[in-house]
């Protein structure tokens, strides 16, 4: 497998094991009594997560080719059975669902659009245009609409829409950005015009516009999102909190574990609002080290899809790699107040044992891809 690759996950886990042991050492301690509580559970997560990515590493990446019909429908499924009495809500989004244990489908839902685009798009090349009579009316607009690929992307357009749809009613802003934006890299990678893309982003702008004034919930989060120190007792809370605790980290920080800001002033600093803690504690220098490091290891995910064997292989990392560049940007921004809070986790930093494990299945499939990379030929 590529070694590169490998350690950058790993190193990147260790450091979030790390901070994340730290950031929430404060909320264990004051509300469960135990400051372990959260590491532990992380900790266990993440052996688990690291076992699955060698043993997902060591299947050979063709079988998530068949596989990748049955994710997809299997992941629909649970997105509806999350407005089932299975549905848990939090914080007035119903985005959980407990069946003996309690995760986000949308996490599911993002790697099987990946994976049924990927194997669908990769036959692209080999499959011949359809052609219809042009004796009718139909037949004459049929072959014109196959000629500018607007059928060709009919299933794709419609997997999508009804994927964000699911996921917009949960209300889960950040997750649709997210399917959005994996199934999007995929096509443009399997090379879909891209005009189709202007015209998509501006479509699905104009959706996302509708939305959130038409939403209370959305609506809220922009007000919050443009002064959110009008409600800085309220609502804009947590926002202000992250921005002092990251002014406060100055160039090289306060000192691992000397955080000020997790000291119940943060709600939950173990999830989303990890990073700021990060920079409070180990300053510019070394909230700059975190991104620089996620910088590598998406350059390098890039890099294997360049080198990959085949197209299927290709598709597949730019589609996970991109979903863990949109991931970090967004979590980034929102702790920054660079966009609206979207309620999106720092991936290996943020307290979630299902989510950890699915990301370091996504870095197994990685891995797997880059076990068939043909050696360099020399001369």
């Amino acid at each position: 497998m590529d070694l590169p690759f490998l350690m950058l996950v790993l190193l990147l886990l260790g450091i979030g094991l790390i901070m994340m042991f730290s950031a929430s050492y404060a909320t264990a301690y004051y509300t469960d009594g135990d400051p372990l509580v959260y590491i532990s559970r992380q900790a266990l997560f993440g052996a688990v997560g690291v076992v699955g990515m060698f043993v997902v590493s060591k299947i050979n990446y063709q079988t998530f080719r068949w596989m990748s019909m049955p994710a997809l429908i299997g992941s629909i499924v649970l997105l509806v059975l999350v407005f089932t009495p299975l549905g848990v809500t939090h914080n007035q989004a119903r985005r959980w669902l407990k069946l003996g244990i309690e995760f986000q489908p949308s996490e599911f839902a993002k790697i099987a659009v990946i994976l049924f685009f990927a194997a669908r798009l990769s036959k692209r090349d080999t499959e011949k245009r359809k052609r219809y009579k042009n004796r009718t009316f139909t037949g004459r607009m049929l072959n014109r609409l196959e000629r500018v690929g607007f059928l060709e992307l009919v299933p794709y357009g419609a997997i999508l829409l009804l994927v964000a749809a699911l996921m917009l009613k949960q209300p889960h802003m950040s997750g649709t950005i997210l399917v959005l934006a994996g199934g999007a890299s995929v096509l443009f990678a399997a090379g879909i015009h891209w005009g189709w893309f202007v015209a998509g982003i501006t479509g699905v702008g104009g959706l996302l516009w509708i939305v959130i004034t038409l939403t209370p919930y959305m609506t809220n989060r922009i007000n919050l999102w443009l002064d959110p120190w009008s409600q800085r007792q309220g609502l804009g809370y947590q926002t202000v909190q992250s921005l002092i605790a990251i002014g406060s980290g100055g160039m090289l920080g306060r000192g691992l574990g000397n955080s000020i800001q997790k000291m119940l002033y943060i709600p939950e600093p173990e999830n989303d609002f990890v990073f700021p803690i990060v920079v409070e504690e180990l300053g510019f220098v070394g909230g700059l080290v975190v991104l620089v490091l996620f910088a590598l290891l998406i350059l390098r995910g890039y890099w294997l899809a360049l080198n990959a064997r085949d197209k299927f292989g290709a598709l597949t990392i730019v589609g996970i790699i991109t979903l863990l560049a949109v991931q970090v940007f967004l979590n980034i921004g929102v702790v920054t107040n660079l966009i609206p809070n979207t309620g999106i986790s720092l991936p290996f930093f943020s307290y979630g044992g299902t989510a950890l494990m699915i990301q370091l299945g996504e870095m197994g499939m990685v891995l797997s891809i880059s076990r068939q990379i043909p050696p360099p030929k020399h001369d």
